[in-house]
């Protein structure tokens, strides 16, 4: 399209069935991953926390583009984003999740014994804490981040200091992408008045904390960004050096 703002689609209804046309159309998620993301939805009123499976298909073939062996994640939940990842960097690649929940570390792990994926290991405790901490024998070729919102610039921050050009030690190699999700929290990054005045505090602070972390990566000349208005918002930055 030329420009940005002309509507793509002649309603929502339309707009809907092409986001399925196009999901059918991509290569899908192993069933024993999308088996289990069912699995969760059915099962645990918090599942609202997990990727869909259209968006997973994205970040599987990212990967594989990106020739992807080692990925960071921050933000666990019960496992179903870090088997998608486990599985696009295939046995001899490795995920490393961070996940402040013990619980869902617990469930995570009991769900990756049962699929025999043996290519994750999770660190418990605040991300804010482990991240600064992690020693890799490697860097990471992708970070995927999708906690606490609030933590998002922290994160980057510490993905930035901790992957120093020349160093010999480092969280990310030259080259590496950044992938965060819901970075424009429900159009509120774009408006802050979007939904009203019937938006809770906590909301509110998460949308200030995504819309600082979209600054942060647009302004910092290490990363090259693209903000995708898809989902929830999806970031892709690539660190230059």
């Amino acid at each position: 399209m030329k420009f940005n703002d002309i509507p793509l689609y002649a309603s929502p209804e339309l707009g809907r069935k092409v986001v399925d046309y196009s999901e059918q159309h991509s290569t899908p998620i192993p069933s024993h991953i999308s088996d289990f993301h069912q699995s969760i939805v059915d099962s645990r009123d918090d599942s609202e926390y997990m990727s869909s499976n259209f968006q997973s298909q994205f970040h599987h073939i990212l990967a594989k583009i990106a020739n992807a062996k080692r990925v960071l994640e921050i933000g666990v939940y019960v496992g179903y984003s870090a088997m998608v990842w486990a599985n696009a960097v295939g046995p001899d690649g490795l995920v490393t999740g961070l996940e402040y929940s013990g619980e869902y570390a617990k469930i995570a792990e009991e769900s990756f014994a049962a699929r025999g994926i043996k290519n994750v290991e999770i660190v418990v405790g605040p991300a804010a804490d482990t991240l600064p901490k992690l020693n890799p024998s490697e860097p990471y070729d992708i970070v995927f981040i999708d906690a606490d919102k609030t933590g998002y610039p922290g994160y980057l921050r510490q993905l930035l200091q901790g992957s120093q050009p020349g160093s010999s030690k480092r969280l990310l190699r030259p080259g590496a992408l950044i992938v965060s999700d819901n970075v424009l929290r429900r159009g509120l990054a774009a408006d802050i008045n979007a939904l009203g005045k019937d938006v809770d505090e906590s909301t509110l602070k998460m949308a200030y904390a995504v819309k600082e972390f979209n600054e942060l990566t647009l302004a910092n000349p290490r990363l090259e960004t693209f903000l995708m208005p898809l989902w929830d918002g999806l970031s892709i930055a690539r660190l230059v050096d």
